[in-house]
C-alpha cells in the first residue's frame, strides 16, 4: 500500500480544485468545497475545507436527526445562526451539533472570504429538517426523498420509559 495516499500536504490542498456547491433549497447558499476526506479515501466521515464569499450562506438552515457535524473557523468572520439566535464567529472558533440538537447555518457578513473546516458523519441513513422551507429530507443509502413537513403523518408516538 502507498501510505503517501493517506497524506495531504499543505501544497496538495492548495492545488486541489474547489467544487462550487449551491444548496438545492437555497440559491444564496454557495460555497467552494475541497473534500479532504474524499481525497484520502474516508468513507464514514466527511472532512471539508469550505470557502463562503461575503453575503453568502454556507448551507440552508437545517438540523440533522442522525448525523453529527462540527466546524472550525480558519479565516474571515461571519454569523452563526443556532435556533434563530445569532453569534458572531471569527478565526479560532469551534462549534458542533450533536444529532437532534439545533437547527443552524452560517452567514458570511464580512468583507473577506470565510474559510472553515467542516467535519461530519456519513451515515447510510439520515433525516434532516429545513425549518425555513418547511421541508424534511430522508436520505437512505444514496436515495434522497424531500417532503413537505405538512404532509408528514405520525403513525405511532414513541414513548419514553
Amino acid at each position: 500500500m502507498d501510505n503517501r495516499k493517506l497524506l495531504l500536504m499543505a501544497q496538495d490542498i492548495a492545488e486541489m480544485p474547489g467544487e462550487r456547491k449551491v444548496h438545492f433549497l437555497n440559491p444564496n447558499a454557495v460555497r467552494i468545497n475541497k473534500s479532504l476526506g474524499d481525497a484520502i479515501g474516508l468513507q464514514h466521515m466527511g472532512v471539508h475545507l469550505i470557502q463562503v464569499e461575503p453575503g453568502r450562506e454556507s448551507t440552508e438552515y437545517h438540523i440533522h436527526h442522525e448525523e453529527e457535524e462540527a466546524v472550525y473557523v480558519l479565516s474571515g468572520k461571519g454569523i452563526l445562526v443556532i435556533e434563530a439566535e445569532n453569534f458572531a464567529i471569527r478565526p479560532g472558533d469551534f462549534f458542533g451539533f450533536p444529532r437532534h440538537r439545533a437547527a443552524h447555518t452560517i452567514l458570511n457578513d464580512g468583507t473577506e472570504t470565510l474559510e472553515c473546516l467542516v467535519i461530519g458523519q456519513r451515515l447510510d441513513q439520515d433525516v434532516a429538517d429545513y425549518p425555513n422551507q418547511h421541508k424534511r429530507l430522508y436520505r437512505n443509502n444514496g436515495e434522497w426523498n424531500l417532503v413537505d413537513m405538512a404532509d408528514i403523518r405520525v403513525l405511532r408516538e414513541s414513548t419514553q420509559e
